[in-house]
């Protein structure tokens, strides 16, 4: 079944099927499934969260593993991952997935939040030392330790304690480590892939500008190869304003792109969840002190989302309005919960056709990297046969949108997409997991199933969308 949608295509290319290595691929926006998630009336009305996880990084006895978990989702792990035939030989794998369980973000904390927020149990560690010449020595291993003065009578916003907004919690970075001990436990104790120790010319690490990625990496590395612990390990990253992974690179028509259909916009397909949940709205910034002038905060249920999960993903108690009383119940954060799920749902998929082209534009520039990788593999032109970055739910939405998958969701703490290469007989095929599982597709250029998809049909979609080497991208972002 799926679902109608009467959304405009304002952009024609998405509705072409262009020609691409001699074969007619198929570019065009395919609408998701229809599921729970874009349903408004069960959105407005429902009482859970479709069974999604809110609350802790294990998922309940008797749910399976797959099951979405908002604080640890569902990644590769062997007791779950399913083998290709072994006529396929593993040639290459890139793993990108989004940092994992951290605090809020301080523009997304209450003005003054009702408990403190320790962090004393880890330490944020910057330091740095010259690798050459005669002044080449190691550093000390300095890290963080968050205070208030009591001579500083300014009153910090939001939550008191002892950690920065945002950085990962000791119990964000036990899953990075478990996931790093999860990835290896597939690719090197199950297929063999991997080697046992780390090696620089066949591995590489990649986080962005924000430092939460260079958090997760720091334990997610020596989770994979224990003889790292303690140990220098290079990550890369690219420059802020060219950044493709987070993304940070400026891209103009994107951003008015997002602007006509998304947040903050007057798009009656838009509005229309706001307004049906206008009242919550007003029950929560009573309790919160939220400014019902405070744009940001109404413009969709980022903040409140971001808020109310980071507490329960940490078992902390909702929060409560210290003059009155009132507190934000279960009912009221699952009811948030949802509205966030179905905000992504129609943001990356189901707003329609510029779903495709936002996410394109905005991250066309790594899917063109990854299409390179692809293609250095196949050619044997380089050593590099693992690729893994730590990035962001919006690196993770850009590039389920561009995948088209078949039901979106707002990527969870954790979330994992995994493009494996094979060959066989000389022929070359992608495999496309996410969570684990292989990923569903609305696009038949990608064969519904991404599975053992050939590579030159990954490549045309992909170079059709961005051009090769993103060639396309710099034109596309500069249009008025």
């Amino acid at each position: 079944m799926h679902y109608l949608y009467s959304f405009p295509i304002i952009f024609s290319f998405a509705g072409v099927a262009v020609s691409a290595s001699n074969s007619t691929v198929d570019l065009s926006w395919h609408a998701p499934s229809y599921s729970k998630l874009n349903d408004l009336n069960l959105v407005i009305n429902g009482t859970d969260v479709f069974g999604f996880v809110f609350n802790s990084s294990k998922t309940p006895a008797g749910l399976p593993y797959s099951t979405y978990n908002w604080c640890n989702m569902p990644h590769v792990r062997s007791s779950e991952y399913s083998k290709v035939n072994s006529s396929y030989k593993l040639e290459y794998v890139h793993v990108i997935h989004r940092h994992h369980k951290r605090t809020p973000y301080a523009s997304n904390t209450f003005p003054r939040e009702s408990y403190a927020w320790d962090c004393s149990d880890e330490g944020l560690y910057y330091h740095a030392a010259p690798f050459t010449g005669a002044n080449a020595y190691s550093s000390a291993a300095t890290y963080w330790s968050v205070f208030t003065s009591p001579s500083n009578p300014l009153a910090p916003q939001g939550f008191n304690g002892t950690c920065q907004f945002p950085q990962l919690t000791s119990g964000g970075l036990d899953d990075s480590r478990q996931h790093g001990k999860d990835v290896f436990g597939v690719y090197h104790s199950l297929l063999g892939f991997l080697p046992g120790h780390y090696d620089s010319k066949k591995m590489q690490f990649r986080v962005t500008n924000n430092v939460i990625t260079s958090q997760v990496a720091s334990n997610l590395i020596p989770g994979m190869f224990p003889s790292l612990d303690g140990k220098s390990v290079p990550l890369l990253i690219q420059p802020s304003s060219v950044d493709s992974l987070e993304p940070g690179y400026t891209c103009s028509s994107a951003s008015s792109l997002f602007s006509s259909y998304g947040a903050g916009s007057t798009n009656a397909n838009w509005t229309a969840h706001l307004t049906a949940s206008s009242g919550l709205v007003r029950t929560l910034d009573a309790i919160s002190g939220i400014s019902s002038s405070a744009t940001d905060w109404h413009k969709s249920w980022d903040h409140y989302f971001d808020n109310l999960s980071a507490r329960l993903c940490h078992a902390k108690s909702l929060p409560c309005n210290s003059t009155t009383g009132t507190c934000v119940t279960q009912t009221q954060a699952n009811e948030v919960f949802r509205l966030g799920e179905y905000e992504y749902n129609y943001l990356y998929r189901s707003a329609g056709p510029q779903t495709l082209e936002y996410a394109r534009r905005s991250y066309g520039i790594w899917v063109a990297e990854l299409a390179d990788h692809l293609r250095a593999a196949q050619n044997c032109s380089s050593s590099v046969i693992y690729r893994h970055d730590v990035a962001h739910d919006g690196s993770i939405s850009r590039l389920l949108a561009l995948l088209q998958i078949q039901e979106m969701v707002w990527p969870g703490m954790g979330s994992e997409v995994i493009f494996e290469l094979y060959s066989k007989h000389n022929e070359w095929f992608v495999r496309v997991l996410w969570g684990g599982q292989v990923l569903k597709s609305s696009s038949p250029a990608l064969g519904h199933e991404v599975d053992m998809v050939p590579l030159n049909s990954i490549l045309a979609y992909f170079d059709g969308l961005v051009g090769r080497g993103a060639a396309l991208i710099p034109g596309l972002c500069n249009q008025s």
